[in-house]
């Protein structure tokens, strides 16, 4: 009995995930694990995600690229905002995926240092300065691309985003509810 548990869950659980369409995560199998780092934070590096670090241009009415594609229906975007928006966002996401994949690597020579017993000061220094340095140029990227974004929507469209969004209508004001990339 305890044999068919073993096998058949990972399978019954795979196969819920490809009936209903949803993507599982694909964590680098090559990579070995990071201590500090999730494997949702490490699969959000790789997919150029911004999880959060665009938060304040998002409160406070700087709509983000890939949200605008996400509600261009409701947006009435026109084409032409339609292809910049996507330009937009395929800017942001492959200067993001780049540096995503870099702090990764950072942070497991951090992680490697450690487990090595190799650390010393100063190569730990060295590399928490470099792995700020690039998370400050991934959230850069980010807050860019919401600024970029906001001189190609209307004003209306902007009320309209924030309304989607579930931001209220005053700056600053946090949504009713979670969005992970804003």
């Amino acid at each position: 009995m305890k044999f068919l548990i073993i096998f058949a869950l990972p399978a019954i659980i795979i196969g819920f995930f490809l009936f209903q369409g949803l993507p599982m995560a694909q964590v680098d199998q090559k990579r070995p694990a990071i201590k500090a780092l999730s494997d949702e934070e490490i699969q959000g590096l790789l997919n150029g995600e911004g999880m959060g670090v665009a938060k304040i241009a998002e409160l406070n009415h700087y709509p983000g690229p890939r949200h605008v594609l996400d509600l261009k229906d409701q947006l009435n975007l026109s084409e032409k905002q339609r292809v910049e928006t996507q330009k937009l966002f395929d800017t942001m996401h492959a200067q993001a995926v780049r540096i995503g994949k870099l702090i990764i690597d950072k942070e497991q020579e951090l992680d490697n240092l450690f487990a090595k017993k190799e650390s010393d000061q100063n190569k730990i220094k060295a590399l928490v300065q470099e792995i700020a340095r690039l998370q400050g140029e991934l959230r850069f990227i980010h807050l860019q691309a919401h600024f970029q974004m906001k001189a190609v929507l209307s004003t209306e469209q902007i009320s309209q985003y924030d309304l989607l969004r579930g931001y209220g209508p005053h700056s600053g004001e946090m949504p009713r509810h979670h969005h992970e990339n804003p």
